[in-house]
């Protein structure tokens, strides 16, 4: 079982900077605590903990690709995350529990922006909560080096979709991957979520 932290890492509560950290400098796989969660760099040890957490058909039901919770394809989402270098074991603090993933992805210098997304977290876990403490630490952080975050979600994943809009997402059009996969494209600026965090 893993542990909330260990003797080597160091957890980092970011808030939001008055300007982005110049990009060589950006970290994208930091400890990331909160009073709910921990946000570790995800390691190739988690995938039994972390496919257990994903073994539920219902997590993925408005996900395209539905069948994600079967481990060889699940085994496909872990290996690419652990590629990523930007992806994420979410701990559950009152148990040091694994209870999800996600992460950033595509950093982009010369737009200033980076995705966040193939996040999941157990149905236990689902209600506001947890994912609002999880995306806010990744927001803050990732808006120390950037001016825009994007969301992909899946055009039937009325769920998250919904999830995305309560933290601020803008919906601002549509995009399909080299695979021909359409995505709805939810935009987060730098500007605005400061001014959330600072009326909330």
């Amino acid at each position: 079982m893993p542990h909330p932290r260990s003797s080597n890492e160091s957890p980092v509560s970011p808030k939001p900077a008055s300007a982005p950290t110049p990009l060589a400098a950006v970290d994208l796989q930091p400890t990331l605590e909160g009073d709910l969660v921990l946000l570790r760099p995800l390691r190739e040890h988690d995938f039994e903990a972390l496919h257990a957490a994903a073994n539920d058909p219902l997590i993925w039901e408005q996900h395209p690709q539905h069948d994600r919770w079967r481990r060889e394809v699940f085994r496909t989402y872990f290996d690419g995350g652990i590629a990523s270098r930007g992806a994420f074991a979410v701990i559950e603090r009152a148990t040091g529990r694994i209870i999800g993933s996600t992460r950033f992805h595509g950093l982009d210098p010369g737009k200033r922006e980076v995705e966040i997304g193939w996040t999941f977290l157990t149905r236990a876990h689902w209600g506001g909560r947890f994912n609002h403490e999880m995306k806010r630490l990744l927001l803050d952080h990732a808006f120390r080096f950037v001016d825009r975050v994007l969301f992909l979600v899946g055009p039937n994943n009325i769920r998250s979709q919904t999830a995305v809009e309560r933290i601020g997402g803008v919906r601002s059009g549509t995009r399909r991957d080299d695979t021909g996969l359409e995505s709805v494209v939810f935009v987060i600026d730098a500007a605005a979520w400061r001014a959330r965090r600072a009326d909330s």
